[in-house]
This record gives C-alpha cells, structure tokens and sequence, in this order.
C-alpha cells in the first residue's frame, strides 16, 4: 500500500513549458502561430540578448495581439519572471474581454484584475502573478500602494501609444498615467509597449524605448488590412461606396442600412450553411447629439419596415429589392425581401456614447446577438475592440483641421479576419475622407516598412491634412520636424549602379531597374507604387541624381551612412537640370562600397525623424 510522503508536495510550481502549451492549445484549435513565435523571439531576443528594457512590439489593428500577449506571457513565466503586469485602455469591457480570454487559456498563474489582490490577506511579494489593470489614475495608485516596488517587474502596454506617453513632455513635468507607470516601472522594470500604431512612442520617447529593438508582429494568413482596405492599386476586393463631400446624409445613412440588409439576406440564404447574425457600424461624429440623430434616422427606417401601413413603406420596399436585383443578379429578389421583412423585427440598435454603454451592450456589440445589428458610436468603438460579423461601415467622420494618423488608422474597425465574407463587406464614406484615410495608411505603410528593415531611427511622414501624431507628444528635444528626406537599407555599391542611374532610360524605368538591382529591402515596393500615383509632371516628376561619397561629411556615422541633418541639400537637387521634379533620389557611399539610397520629396509632405537614437 502506497504511504503518505510530504516530501513528493514541496516543489509544485506550474510546468516551464507553458509557452509551447499555448503554441499547442492554438494549433489545436486551428489557428497559425508562426507570426506569434517571430514576435515572441524578438521579444526575447530583446531582453536575453540586447538587455533591452524597452522596446515596443508592433502589429496590424485586429490582427491577434491578444493571443501573442498570452503566449509572450508564458515564455516569460518559464523564463522566471514572477511578476507580470498587463495595461489596457480604461475600459472595463476591453479589460474583461481580454482578461477572460487570459483565464481560459491555462496559463499559472491565473490572470487576476488588480483589485482581486488588493485584500491585505492577498500575499504578492511571493510567488508568480499576472496582474490586468486599466490605465486609470485611481486604479493604477491602489496597484502601487498594494505591490509596492518589485524587482524586475514586466509591463506589458497593450495601446500602449494611448494615455502612456507624456503629453507633457516639453514642459518638464509628466501627464499622471506616465508617471504611475514610471513608478511601476522604478529603475529595474521592463517596459514592452504594443500596439498598431507606434509613431507617439518614438517621437515621444516614451519609457526610453529604443526604435532599433522594435519587434514586428507580422499579420496571419487570414488577416485583411491595409492592403486590402487602402489598395495602394488596383479596385478594392470589397464593396466602396464614395459620397459626395457633402449631401443628404440621412438618406445615405439609410440607403447605406438597406443594403446592409440586403447582404446579410443574401448571405444567410446562399452562402451560410447556419445562419448567422452581422453588424454595422455607424460612425459619423464623437457628439451624442449627433449619434441620437443616427439613432432616429435608423429606428424609423427599420419600423417603417415593419409597417405595411407606413407612408414609406413601399418606397424603401422597393428601393430594397431594387438593391437586391441590381446587386445579386443570381438571387431571387423576391425571396430575399420577403427575408428582410419577415426577420426586420429581429433587430438591435446600439447607441454606444461611453465606457457606462459599452458595459451594458459590448458583447451585443463585439459579437452581433441579433441578426440585424446596428451600432452607432464614435470614440468608444474606436480603438481596442474587435467587432466580430461586422459587414458593412458608414462612416463619414471627418475633421475641418488635421486628421491623426494614429487616430484614423485605429478607427479602421473593419480590419481583421474578414476573409470568409469580404466580398460582401461594403464601406460607405465621403470620397474626400476616403482620400484622406488611404493617404494616411500610405505614410503608416512606408514608415512601418523602414522598421521591417531595422531602419534604427525613423522616419514619419505628415502633410497639411495629416499630423503623424499630436504635437504636444513630440519631443521637440530630440525630433527633428523638418529633416525632409528619408533613407532605406545598406547594399554593396557597384559602379554599374552609378551608369544605371546617369543612363538614358527614363526615370521610371530607372527606378524599377534599380530597384531589381539592389533589391527590395533597400528600395521597398512601397515607395514606388506611391511614386507611381504622384506624377504630376509626368516622368519629369522623378529624378535620380549621381552618386556621392560621404568621406567629406565630418558629421556623419560613416558606417551607417546616416547624418543627423540630412544629406540632400539645395545643390543636390539641380533644379536647372529637373525644374519639375517632386520626387529625388540620390545615393551616398562610404569608403567600404556601402551604399543607401536617400529619397527627398518636395512639396507639402513633412518628414519627422527622432534624431535620439542616431548618435
């Protein structure tokens, strides 16, 4: 008979290979992890290698953060760190959200919100913990007061580039989340900030993090973003309907409503094999006046439907099936109206105006309950919620000033894995805000690709209708806002490449040439189908100007080809030789037959570099 041992119970702390547990418990449910180890391997290439102890993780919007959040989590349990602490936007349903999907993955220790530890009988100077916690003053001094300092503590910043950074960086004091994280943080602690859009971080200089030890988050397989959204050519895979600037905004808003219904008819009875329940968003200002006037245009347009005897009622009937014919010329029309009209009732309308809404109706909202669901919202359904179904946006939100990249790129809530039903998803938005949109993704997309290539310190662009970030986010210490040019990787210089660039061929058939030649990674793709739409002189409009050797330039970093100020100046441009050109090229060199292709682009376009990292 098998006796008692106490000794078989002293050491039971949970497995070390929680990380591949997670890897595994994924692969099981069908979903690729390939893109959460390249980001996991960085990360801690980071910390082991570099001894980094901040730095920032970057991803697509929607494109599974949370579960590379768990997985890093883990790697870092096995590796020993016992104290982990995950930041999320001040939403209680964001933190729930995340904090459930945290729990049911496995992981142990179980992830605790904040206030589960605050208990003095609660032990937190032993042991492991994974601790969530908002972004929130009140919240983040109660976490403070219980854990006190701890040695190598591991912050984890999910929308990190939100409440985190210092808005008070120019005038010598600190925004209070800044500084409550700081505190966090003390001398020994590790900062890893996440998020799609890391341009404030960098030019904020928040937590010190070092732009040469980002980490990428490359998108999944089934992931539709940018490139499919803001096509950079091509038509969109995906239903754009453009609006007038300016026009009957209620009869757009319910022509928009009629042919979300339309698609979720057509979907449901030809496509799906179970039905299922789709959103739309409706976003049109961040004023609730405005969003109770959505409310009303969208409420008596679905009880007109329900209404035989309404005025209206067989003029948005027909306009219904008249979107059916037009659109679906393999469907019965009258099959998919009467569809509508006997499920119209089978509705929800969510007005989501504050955190208090989207605690009582954020599962309705995130994850559509009805079949027909409309939400009507502005800042709260902007940023840090994945709205599953949602097939249709009407979104003509716009601002008489600067629009924020950061801000817009966030509100592009349509992104994520929209694959299975893409062609179905429509976007209705005023053509001009459209333009606006596409160009700040353009700017995002030559940024992120100068990080891909571990451009060190980057570049950001920004022109009279888009701002990289705010302005009081800039560290005006160390950001340079007038550098106006922008570099991409090293390559071995030949001198083929110099008799490519003075040939006769023209400038484009330069460009594609040298680009073959010397690769993508230094002359990304990018970069030139955005040329590509920018020719107003036509060819004239690019130059490529001779070869330069920078053994001359006392201030520059000879080995990688990089100058605080710049390398293209007036003279380099030879406007008597290229009075029409917008968009120049140069190459500099140093002694070693190293090379970088420098691009300068004149015009409104400003280039916003953060010079902290350059020396």
């Amino acid at each position: 008979m098998q006796e008692f041992n106490i000794s078989n119970f002293i050491d039971t702390t949970p497995s070390s290979n929680q990380y591949e547990a997670q890897l595994e418990r994924l692969k099981a449910a069908g979903k690729s992890v390939e893109c959460i180890e390249i980001a996991v391997r960085g990360a801690l290439d980071n910390l082991i290698a570099n001894s980094s102890r901040s730095f920032v993780i970057y991803g697509e919007p929607q494109s599974g953060k949370t579960e590379m959040m768990i997985c890093l989590t883990a790697k870092l349990l096995d590796e020993g760190h016992r104290f982990i602490i995950h930041l999320l936007n001040d939403s209680v349903d964001l933190l729930g959200q995340n904090l459930g999907r945290f729990k049911t993955s496995g992981l142990a220790p179980a992830a605790r919100n904040f206030s589960e530890i605050l208990d003095p009988s609660v032990p937190v100077k032993s042991g492991k913990h994974v601790i969530f916690c908002k972004k929130n003053g009140s919240d983040l001094r109660k976490l403070i007061d219980k854990i006190g300092k701890v040695d190598d503590i591991v912050i984890i910043d999910d929308e990190a580039d939100y409440a985190s950074p210092n808005a008070k960086i120019n005038s010598g004091l600190k925004t209070v989340i800044n500084d409550l994280i700081g505190q966090l943080l003390g001398k020994t602690g590790i900062y890893v900030g996440v998020t799609a859009t890391p341009a404030r971080l960098d030019l904020n200089n928040t937590f010190q993090n070092d732009s040469h030890l980002w980490v990428d988050f490359p998108a999944h397989t089934a992931y539709t973003g940018q490139d499919v959204f803001f096509p950079l050519e091509g038509n969109p895979s995906y239903s754009l309907k453009l609006l007038p600037n300016t026009g009957d905004e209620p009869r757009f808003a319910r022509s928009a409503l009629f042919r979300f219904l339309a698609n979720v008819a057509y979907l449901n009875k030809y496509v799906n094999a179970v039905e299922e329940n789709y959103s739309i968003l409706v976003h049109t200002s961040g004023n609730k006046v405005d969003h109770k006037s959505d409310w009303s245009v969208m409420n008596a347009a679905l009880n007109d439907l329900q209404d035989p005897a309404s005025a209206r009622y067989s003029k948005y009937v027909q306009e219904i099936w008249d979107t059916i014919s037009e659109k679906y010329q393999d469907a019965d029309a009258d099959e998919l109206t009467k569809y509508i009209l006997r499920n119209i009732s089978r509705n929800s309308i969510l007005v989501i105006n504050s955190e208090r809404d989207f605690n009582l109706r954020g599962a309705s909202a995130t994850n559509p309950a009805s079949l027909f669901t409309i939400i009507i919202g502005g800042n709260i359904v902007s940023r840090g919620v994945t709205l599953e179904n949602l097939l249709s946006m009407f979104f003509t939100r716009d601002v008489k000033h600067k629009i924020q990249q950061d801000t817009y790129i966030q509100r592009a809530r349509m992104f994520g894995s929209r694959g299975k039903y893409l062609r179905f998803f429509e976007l209705t938005i005023p053509s001009a805000l459209y333009g606006d949109w596409h160009r700040c993704f353009v700017f995002h997309r030559l940024a992120l690709d100068a990080i891909r290539q571990k451009m060190g310190s980057l570049v950001w662009l920004s022109d009279s209708r888009i701002a990289a970030v705010a302005v009081s986010s800039i560290d005006k210490s160390t950001v340079d806002l007038n550098r106006g040019e922008m570099a991409f990787q090293l390559f071995d210089y030949t001198d083929d490449i110099d008799q490519l660039v003075n040939s006769d061929l023209s400038s484009i058939e330069v460009m594609e040439k040298l680009a073959a030649q010397i690769g993508e990674s230094a002359f990304p793709i990018y970069l030139r189908k955005y040329i590509m739409r920018m020719l107003p002189k036509g060819l004239a409009s690019v130059a490529f100007h001779p070869t330069k050797s920078i053994s001359g330039y006392g201030d520059a970093d000879q080995e990688l080809i990089e100058r605080k100020r710049g390398f293209i100046g007036l003279s380099d441009l030879q406007k008597g030789k290229y009075p029409h050109a917008l968009h120049h090229f140069k190459i500099f060199i140093n002694d070693k037959n190293k090379a970088r292709l420098f691009y300068k682009l004149e015009g409104s376009i400003q280039f916003i570099k953060n010079v902290r990292n350059d020396s």
